[in-house]
């Protein structure tokens, strides 16, 4: 994938996921439901691939706004990670040279592939993840799941235990797909189900599209490294 194949395909997953997030902010105050409406229009032109330098120029002046507002990220890691891709993107744009290009969209695949790895050591190096009871205790007293059925799940300790070892062994594991492209797409395909179930389950439906629109990019940086050794 050549470099301005992913830039322009992580804009269109991003745009479409900025302009989820701004439907958030209809049934807001007057200030959020401005900054919506502007940043739900700036996201279909984002898509569009009219003027992306100064579409992301004002996306960042609107996320810099709401950080304001709401003393930080209004919705913790996807918002983060937004901030995160649409800065990279923008850096990729005002970058003077290709060298300089490749270390935002580089700097932008490294944190992709420590979001998944760090998340996984987080959970080994604790033993209530390792014992499937933190997974149980999400299920059974969260105020998350979308599904009451969805509760049933705490009561089967085992089935907890080998989906808690299936999470933590896909995200420690998440950065050996750089060596292969194959490999990449089937763990880039194995997360995108994981935020999709996060999305059935607890409602955490942010997270589907975010980490996603970073996806072109591990794709291109694999390529390149590749071609680097």
């Amino acid at each position: 994938m050549t470099l301005e194949l992913a830039v322009r395909l992580a804009e269109i997953i991003l745009g479409f996921a900025i302009f989820q997030q701004s439907l958030e902010f209809m049934r807001g105050q007057q200030l959020e439901k401005t900054l919506g409406i502007v940043r739900a229009v700036l996201a279909v032109l984002l898509m569009l691939g009219l003027q992306p330098l100064l579409v992301e120029s004002a996306l960042l002046v609107t996320a810099v706004i709401l950080i304001r507002r709401f003393q930080g990220p209004y919705n913790g890691g996807s918002d983060t990670m937004t901030l995160l891709v649409l800065l990279c993107l923008w850096l990729s744009h005002v970058a003077p040279t290709r060298y300089w290009q490749e270390i935002a969209l580089g700097y932008l695949a490294v944190q992709l592939t420590l979001s998944y790895f760090q998340s996984g050591w987080v959970k080994v190096v604790n033993p209530d993840w390792r014992s499937g009871s933190a997974l149980q205790k999400v299920f059974a007293l969260s105020a998350y799941p979308v599904s009451e059925n969805a509760r049933l799940w705490a009561v089967r300790p085992q089935l907890m235990f080998f989906i808690s070892w299936a999470v933590i062994g896909f995200e420690l594991i998440f950065p050996l797909a750089l060596f292969n492209q194959t490999l990449l797409i089937v763990a880039l395909g194995i997360a995108a189900l994981f935020h999709l179930a996060n999305a059935c389950l607890f409602g955490l439906n942010r997270f589907f599209w975010i980490w996603p629109a970073a996806f072109p990019v591990i794709v291109w940086f694999q390529g390149r490294l590749m071609n680097a050794f």
